[in-house]
């Protein structure tokens, strides 16, 4: 019989795959490309709309700033991780709260992860079969509109061909290699608007961008705020940070990789957010992706544009495995925290991977937007994964290792997140009302 799981909420994610034995250790650049992989997901075709919002300054400064405040926090986390006895968030949190801290852990995470993988399946088939009459996708452009390209008769395909088989893989370092074509397929996303935008700016088609941002009344001021949780959703991974970092084994090695990560993926960030602004200005759409489905009518351009939504669906199907993965570990400790690991599970591991890939089908194929999910994500569960939870666990302390200036930042950084996603949900709730 096997033994139960230990209550403490301590999944312990180093289990082999068929090919590998339980003590191979994850390497450096497996867990540079996963991190990055985990940062990098829907939250890049926003990026040009916060520039447009925030002015080129203050969103360089926000993404520098947001960047430097999530390694501190994953700093926290893994501080406290191994001068613990737990190895996963939901167990670091309840060694400092109890059942109540592991409970808002998981919660967050099932929120936060399941609808990015809701929002992925929405932006896949938007790539893939458009939105309706007025902007049809990839295939229908290529091949005309056919039942076999259809928004639920692709999605199921990338579903069942795509999706299944990378979900089943039990170590987040089997996905190492899946992480580096969605890292370069980013890289290649970033490109072509590179290209674009400098083209464009070679023939002075570019749009001006604009340096700071026009506050010409209350709202408008208040609207900066509901930029901020934009850039929060971007760069929150915690849920991913015991996943990579038990299996890479050394704490020094995965802050070694955070940094890294963070360090591309703000490069990333602002690049497409310059170059997307500078292409489209003051229309630039709050999803990118909907100004590239508008061709100047050039051969060139349309192919361009193909190619860029094509690169980023590919780049988000390579993401989804990673999110499902801690998604999938969060749900399985909340509902069968006493049933042995559930990697040893095959049975339990199959059937929770499956449940989660229909349930996410079909709600992608039943909502048609969910952007204002988007932005109260990063205003509620995103921002407690990334600065309110690590700031608690500084500030309770059952370690005794945080200094004075570690409780002083975490301190900051609660309220902070607090004071500024406050703002936007009411700012948010206000536009929703008056609209």
């Amino acid at each position: 019989m096997a033994p139960a799981r230990k209550t403490t909420g301590a999944e312990a994610p180093l289990l082999p795959d068929h090919e590998a034995g339980p003590q191979r250790r994850a390497s450096l650049p497996g867990a540079v490309f996963n991190v990055s992989t985990s940062i990098i997901g829907a939250g890049i075709m926003s990026i040009p709309a916060t520039l447009k919002v925030l002015g080129v300054v203050p969103a360089f400064t926000m993404i520098v700033l947001i960047g430097i405040v999530v390694e501190i926090s994953v700093e926290f986390m893994l501080r406290f991780t191994y001068a613990g006895e737990s190895r996963t968030y939901a167990g670091l949190m309840r060694e400092s709260f109890g059942r109540l801290g592991s409970v808002a852990v998981q919660i967050c995470v099932m929120i936060t992860n399941l609808g990015c993988l809701i929002m992925y399946l929405i932006i896949i088939g938007d790539v893939l079969s458009g939105t309706g009459r007025e902007h049809l996708g990839v295939l229908q452009e290529w091949f005309g509109v056919h039942w076999w390209n259809l928004r639920s008769v692709a999605l199921l395909f990338i579903v069942v061909f795509v999706m299944l088989p990378l979900v089943l893989y039990r170590r987040v370092e089997s996905l190492w290699l899946s992480s580096a074509v969605s890292v370069f397929l980013a890289v290649v996303f970033v490109g072509i608007c590179s290209v674009m935008a400098i083209t464009a700016l070679i023939q002075g088609e570019t749009k001006t961008p604009r340096i700071l941002p026009q506050l010409d009344n209350g709202v408008s001021f208040f609207n900066l705020f509901t930029a901020i949780p934009v850039i929060v959703t971007a760069f929150t991974f915690h849920f991913n940070v015991h996943a990579i970092g038990v299996e890479l084994g050394k704490p020094a090695h995965m802050i070694s990789a955070v940094r890294i990560s963070l360090v591309l993926c703000a490069a990333i960030y602002f690049t497409i957010g310059i170059f997307g602004y500078l292409l489209f200005g003051d229309s630039t759409m709050d999803d990118i992706l909907v100004n590239f489905d508008q061709s100047s009518g050039s051969r060139i351009s349309s192919f361009l544009n193909d190619i860029v939504r094509l690169s980023y669906a590919l780049h988000l199907m390579l993401v989804f495995p990673l999110l499902n993965f801690s998604l999938r570990t969060n749900i399985d400790e909340f509902l069968f925290s006493k049933r042995p690991l559930l990697a040893a599970d095959t049975k339990r591991f199959v059937l929770l991977s499956l449940v989660l890939l229909a349930v996410a089908y079909i709600l992608a194929i039943a909502i048609p937007s969910i952007w204002y999910l988007f932005q109260f994500m990063g205003s509620t569960s995103a921002v407690c994964l990334a600065f309110i939870f690590p700031g608690a666990i500084a500030l309770r302390d059952i370690h005794g290792i945080s200094t004075s200036r570690d409780k002083i930042i975490a301190a900051i950084m609660i309220t902070l997140a607090v004071i500024t996603s406050s703002i936007a949900i009411s700012t948010n709730i206000y536009k929703m009302v008056t609209k």
